[in-house]
């Protein structure tokens, strides 16, 4: 049986897709309109969310948090000016680098060190790191779902339910 985490991490792919998509659908103005939010756009939160998915496979695959930290505000910076089809791409590129790392662990509950240079050194395992990457991709994408209502706009449902949902043979565009 695959591990449960995967299932998670697939769904944080299919959610991240999900809002991607809808932004697509929306006027173009909006993926950069400055907002009244904890970021300033929308494009900010999602270079948010792909930049700390990229630290954190580097972390994963070997690299101190340190190191991966010096490379995570430039590359957030780059992000932050894509446009919404560059990204759909870069995430798309991003999630077959993790299911290429992850296809190669033997043991998703192996215990890692991870030293932050802010916080210290954790012992914890790589399914953990995972359940991490999908919530924090969770909690930004409901600050997307509030600046698009703060801007006249709805979000698109992107919960875990739907998700088992559309992976069934009983979804209808619920």
């Amino acid at each position: 049986m695959a591990h449960p985490v995967l299932d998670m991490y697939d769904y944080h792919v299919w959610a991240n897709g999900v809002i991607i998509d809808h932004m697509k659908e929306l006027p173009q103005d909006l993926y950069h309109k400055d907002t009244q939010s904890g970021f300033s756009s929308v494009a900010k939160v999602l270079a948010h969310i792909y930049a700390a998915d990229c630290t954190w496979l580097d972390i994963l695959s070997g690299k101190s948090m340190t190191e991966a930290l010096a490379s995570e505000h430039q590359l957030r910076e780059q992000t932050e000016t894509k446009s919404i089809g560059e990204m759909k791409k870069m995430c798309s590129d991003l999630s077959e680098r993790y299911k290429t790392f992850l296809e190669g662990q033997g043991d998703l509950n192996k215990v890692i060190s991870v030293d932050n240079p802010y916080a210290g050194s954790l012992k914890t395992s790589i399914s953990e790191i995972l359940i991490h990457v999908v919530t924090h991709g969770s909690y930004h994408r409901g600050n997307i779902a509030t600046m698009l209502r703060q801007m006249g706009h709805v979000s698109a449902m992107q919960d875990y339910g739907l998700y088992l949902y559309s992976k069934s043979n009983n979804f209808n565009n619920v």
